[in-house]
């Protein structure tokens, strides 16, 4: 008796309803799982590979899973299975997908196999950071950075080899860059695509290089950048400047410089997105009576008058002193300040005298727990009075 497969949408880990996006993804994790040239000698990997390409051979065509899900199995052949239907690893559609995966490890038209190797690409990118204050992350700055720079060689103008001389094609991949080895595999035929050995990818053989590079076409040098930092940058974020990274290969243009910026920690201020946050301590007259109090912002001091009864840990609003938008220059956050009351921890013997006045006038505080004191506890009171006199 022929052993019962498993349902094709279970295979996949989709559900019936899954949109052909769906299933493509699906797929292409089971393919990098389980493909055999990811688990030599892995038969269990071998049998998962080729079960969920029959899934993905029958449901992501729109006929054959219609014709699945109205039949099942019998719908390919009697015996309920793949049968004659059979699936090709060289079609388009499983070309792409193991192109995107394995490099085009399958003939048939995958779309890196189709890219010349040897094409103009741009140059990698460069990646620095730079150090500055809290100040100059909200008003913006400008900032020199040295590091190494590649420029094509003076004298050979980036060709790499010797004056009078010129890169050839090479032999090995005619021009391509590439190399194509071919095998039989438990699958069938195996396009195997590989940079060339001999060019490096180039698709160029350079006979007599350059004296003064070595070969490579560039030479580097120690290079100063001036680099504007935008106002309103937060720490972590970074500035790209374009075409300031690595040369490019076979005409192609540079890399992008991207400086990290790193900003310092305020000693007063601290920031969340475009608002600022400080704390500023008044006296116990200026909040109970109000009053003006001095308070730093990133643009200077300025006087804020306090409200009579004002409590402890009162935040207030300074409008448009925060941090500038990235998106608007004219648009700015908000400065909060939390208002703290000051409790003094020395006082003078006046001092004293005119709060204990103060404190009969407004309730006689400091007498009262001995005034709802139990007998017991104002006797205890007595005494300690008497030691101490």
């Amino acid at each position: 008796m022929a052993e019962q497969k498993r349902d094709y949408y279970e295979v996949l880990g989709v559900s019936k309803d899954a949109s052909q996006e769906d299933i493509k993804k699906a797929y292409r994790v089971l393919a990098k799982k389980y493909h055999p040239d990811m688990n030599p000698g892995d038969k269990n990997a071998a049998e998962k590979f080729k079960e969920a390409s029959e899934a993905y051979a029958v449901l992501s065509d729109e006929n054959k899973r219609r014709q699945y899900d109205q039949f099942g199995m019998s719908a390919f052949d009697g015996s309920g299975g793949f049968g004659s239907q059979g699936f090709d690893f060289n079609s388009a559609d499983f070309s792409d997908i193991f192109s995107d995966i394995f490099g085009d490890i399958f003939g048939g038209g995958g779309a890196r196999s189709r890219g010349a190797a040897n094409g103009p690409m741009k140059g990698s990118n460069i990646r620095t950071s730079v150090r500055i204050t809290f100040q100059e992350a909200v008003f913006g700055c400008d900032k020199d950075i040295t590091l190494n720079l590649k420029d094509p060689c003076p004298t050979c103008g980036g060709t790499g080899a010797k004056p009078g001389t010129s890169p050839q094609m090479c032999p090995k991949c005619g021009g391509r860059g590439q190399v194509v080895y071919t095998q039989q595999s438990f699958f069938g035929t195996v396009r195997n695509v590989q940079t060339c050995p001999d060019c490096g990818g180039s698709g160029k053989i350079i006979r007599d290089k350059c004296p003064d590079c070595g070969g490579s076409g560039y030479k580097t040098s120690r290079k100063t950048i001036r680099v504007t930092i935008p106002a309103g940058i937060d720490n972590g974020m970074s500035v790209r400047i374009r075409e300031k990274g690595e040369p490019g290969a076979n005409g192609g243009p540079r890399g992008d410089l991207l400086v990290e910026v790193l900003v310092a920690s305020d000693p007063e201020f601290t920031r969340e997105d475009e608002n600022i946050y400080s704390t500023v301590r008044i006296s116990y007259p200026v909040a109970a009576l109000g009053g003006t109090v001095r308070i730093n912002t990133v643009d200077g001091p300025v006087l804020y008058d306090v409200k009579a009864g004002t409590q402890t840990q009162t935040r207030v609003r300074l409008r448009g002193k925060g941090v500038p938008s990235l998106r608007s220059a004219s648009s700015r956050g908000d400065h909060y300040v939390t208002l703290v009351v000051d409790v003094p921890t020395h006082l003078s013997r006046e001092a004293k005298e005119a709060l204990k006045a103060y404190d009969a006038l407004t309730g006689n505080t400091l007498n009262a727990s001995e005034e709802t004191a139990e007998p017991e506890e104002k006797e205890t009171k007595k005494k300690k009075k008497g030691f101490f006199k």
